[in-house]
């Protein structure tokens, strides 16, 4: 029997993962493609999508097609697995001639840090997705291994910074789409309001407008010391935001108050005597109650 195992944390599946899987069925002659999900990658410290979905994206992808396995082995682990575990576990399983372990070029310059690499490497052939001609010759020439030629240059991590749809195939699109919004909005609060504790600002609250027909998702407010209080915060949030790929849209500021524009999330940041004359609260809940 022929096998080959494509593992990987899909997180999510996107248009390169489904070309590997087509043009592996295409030219390997499988009897079995295994698509494995990973309960967490044995090299990173988490997930952003719970096993479970990523599980569920995958079978409605692929498990239709011929040939094709969904496992749900690492997952059902509970913790990091190791790709020879796996590899073992699958020869336990079926009666396997051929193995074909299918990698991404990104997994080549830790390859050798793999767990029992050398073992590894005397159980199955590797399979190298890429579009790198050159670098994977080099590799030939060390270890031996087939190349899958994918014209798709996509990685899950942009996805996640850009969330740009044309990377996910259709029949999955709206809901990882969602689902991706949603966890970087969390994240995004999260960091605004981390920032603000760590740089002592005062009664923060965050008010969800996303089902009012506001101009924007959240509103933020926070109280601050001083006016150079307020630029000093304006300064730090634009410091830890850019990492996650956001930028000011505008600012205003003046002694007393700061707003930062960032879209779906205005940031208003008040002197105490400026907060209470204004109210920002007592509007927006006022505007929620005749909404509703």
């Amino acid at each position: 029997m022929k096998i080959a195992l494509f593992g990987g944390s899909f997180d999510p599946p996107h248009l390169g993962h489904d070309k590997i899987v087509k043009e592996a069925l295409k030219v390997l002659n499988l009897d079995k493609l295994i698509v494995m999900p990973t309960f967490i990658n044995p090299f990173k410290n988490g997930f952003f999508a719970p096993p479970t979905l990523r599980l569920n994206w995958c079978k409605k992808l692929w498990q239709n097609l011929d040939n094709v396995l969904i496992s749900d082995y690492e997952i059902l682990q509970n913790h990091p697995v190791s790709t020879i575990q796996s590899v073992k576990f699958l020869y336990s399983k079926f009666k396997i001639d051929k193995f074909y372990l299918i990698i991404g070029e990104d997994n080549l310059k830790d390859l050798n840090k793999w767990h029992k690499f050398d073992e590894l490497c005397g159980l199955v052939e590797f399979v190298v997705a890429s579009r790198n001609e050159v670098k994977i010759k080099n590799l030939i020439q060390i270890l031996p291994l087939k190349k899958l030629n994918i014209n798709v240059n996509i990685s899950s991590t942009e996805f996640r910074q850009n969330l740009n749809k044309d990377f996910i195939p259709n029949s999955i699109k709206s809901e990882v789409i969602n689902f991706y919004k949603d966890k970087k909005m969390e994240k995004k609060l999260e960091t605004i309001k981390k920032v603000l504790e760590d740089k002592k600002a005062e009664n923060i609250e965050i008010i969800d407008m996303r089902n009012e027909d506001y101009i924007a998702k959240y509103v933020v407010i926070a109280t601050t010391l001083t006016g150079k209080h307020g630029l000093s915060l304006t300064d730090d949030l634009d410091a830890a935001l850019k990492p996650l790929g956001e930028e000011f849209l505008g600012v205003e500021a003046s002694d007393e108050w700061s707003v930062i524009d960032l879209g779906d999330v205005i940031i208003h940041l008040m002197s105490e005597s400026h907060r209470a004359k204004y109210d920002i609260e007592e509007l927006l809940a006022k505007l929620k109650k005749k909404e509703n």
